[in-house]
C-alpha cells in the first residue's frame, strides 16, 4: 500500500464522517464505552472491524499471532484487565480463523527462531488434544480444528484469569469462541461448552 494514498484514505474519511455528522469527532474524543472485548489474529485479512462491522468506539480490540492469551503475555493479560474492571466489557470474544498462518507454523518441526516460544503455547493445545486430532486423516481437516480448539484453550486461559471470574460472579460477564471462515466470509459461533469442558478441572482454578 502506497503510504501518500493512505493519508489520502484518512482524508476521504474525515471528509465523508463530517458531512454525516459535524460534531464526529467531537464526540468520539470524549471517550469510550464499548461492551465487546475482541481478541483476534494479527493476520492482514482478518481486520477485527470489518468482520464484526464495529464502529470506532464499540469494540475494543487486541490482537496477535494466532489469537494466543496465554497468562504470561503481560499485553493480552494488561488488555483483558483494563477492558474487564474500568470498560467493564459484558462481552470477551476469542476469534480464530482458518487457514491461520500462526497454526500452521505451529503443527511443523521447523524451528521458527524468536516465534518458538510463541507457537509452543499452540503446540501444548496440539499435545492437550493430541488423540482427537491425530485422528483426523485429512491434514486441512486436522489444522482447522486444531484453529478451532486453539480458539477454546484461549477461553479458557481468560476465563481462568481473576479479573474474569470476579466479573462472572459479580455482573455475569461473558466468554466466546468464534471463527472466522476466510472462504465465505462467515463468523462461526463454537457454542463451546465451557461448563463441561471445565467440569474436571476449574476447581483447581477457581479463585474466590
Amino acid at each position: 500500500m502506497d503510504i501518500d494514498q493512505i493519508f489520502k484514505n484518512n482524508k476521504q474519511w474525515v471528509e465523508k464522517n463530517l458531512n454525516l455528522d459535524p460534531d464526529y469527532f467531537q464526540n468520539l474524543s470524549k471517550g469510550q464505552n464499548p461492551e465487546l472485548l475482541y481478541i483476534g489474529c494479527s493476520d492482514s485479512r482478518v481486520t477485527a472491524e470489518e468482520i464484526i462491522g464495529a464502529k470506532p468506539g464499540e469494540a475494543f480490540i487486541h490482537r496477535n499471532i494466532a489469537n494466543m492469551v496465554p497468562n504470561t503475555d503481560l499485553s493480552a493479560m494488561s488488555v483483558i484487565h483494563y477492558a474487564v474492571n474500568e470498560l467493564e466489557v459484558k462481552h470477551i470474544v476469542v476469534c480464530g480463523h482458518y487457514y491461520c498462518g500462526g497454526v500452521k507454523a505451529a503443527m511443523q518441526s521447523a524451528d521458527m527462531g524468536i516465534l518458538n516460544p510463541w507457537l509452543r503455547n499452540i503446540r501444548d493445545v496440539y499435545r492437550t488434544h493430541k488423540q482427537e486430532l491425530n485422528s483426523i486423516a485429512d491434514e486441512e481437516e486436522r489444522y482447522n480444528r486444531l484453529v478451532e480448539l486453539n480458539v477454546q484453550e484461549q477461553c479458557i486461559n481468560i476465563i481462568k484469569t481473576s479479573d474474569v471470574q470476579k466479573a462472572y460472579r459479580k455482573r455475569g460477564i461473558t466468554v466466546h469462541g468464534w471463527v472466522f471462515d476466510i472462504h465465505s466470509g462467515k463468523l462461526i459461533d463454537l457454542k463451546i461448552d465451557f461448563a463441561k469442558v471445565l467440569e474436571d478441572i476449574m476447581e483447581i482454578y477457581r479463585l474466590e
